[in-house]
């Protein structure tokens, strides 16, 4: 890879066909200023987390390897959506999976810079489950940018039926975002 390329991994907390949040991670990909990549990243391998399973099998491939990008990017983005006013489980799981062991936390998060974007159907454009990472950013010890927010409401109207952005006022909101956390990412 580029040593002058910054790399942002980005994790859609949805797989699903018709996902807002996975449509919302291929328009960062599109919209990545120049100097800049976004890659997608799944979480769908990841079992349901079991500490009786990670003490006799350890951590299972698909969380080593997502570690491995993780601590190898120069930047996390989580793709939330939001379940009933919070964080969805299964990014919050992945999360959980990805934490483990504790003693490897700072190889793969320690001073990460971790950015938040959502999109949700209602109107809150997932502003409740991006309040609700603060403490889990906190406690992996990501460093979390703040300068701009993108909080997607009312997706369905955003996103045409093939999944493509296409409101041009967030387009442009997505892309400042980008631009903004590129340059953060890249000083560390």
């Amino acid at each position: 890879q580029d040593t002058d390329m910054t790399t942002i991994l980005a994790i859609p907390g949805s797989w699903r066909s018709g996902s807002y949040n996975l449509a919302l991670a291929r328009a960062a990909q599109a919209l990545a200023p120049a100097g800049c990549t976004v890659e997608l990243a799944s979480i769908a391998a990841i079992p349901v987390y079991d500490g009786d399973s990670e003490a006799a099998q350890g951590v299972p491939a698909p969380v080593a390897e997502l570690k491995d990008r993780i601590a190898a990017a120069d930047a996390l983005l989580l793709v939330t959506p939001e379940y009933n006013n919070s964080v969805p489980g299964p990014l919050k799981n992945a999360i959980d999976w990805l934490s483990r062991p504790a003693s490897d936390l700072a190889r793969v998060f320690g001073d990460k810079p971790t950015g938040l974007i959502g999109a949700s159907p209602g109107p809150g454009g997932t502003r409740l489950a991006q309040a609700a990472w603060l403490p889990v950013l906190r406690l992996l010890g990501t460093r979390p940018w703040f300068g701009k927010s993108v909080y997607v409401a009312d997706a369905g109207k955003a996103f045409d039926a093939g999944g493509a952005l296409v409101d041009e006022r967030l387009r442009g909101v997505l892309a400042a975002y980008l631009q903004g956390f590129a340059q953060f990412a890249a000083a560390r």
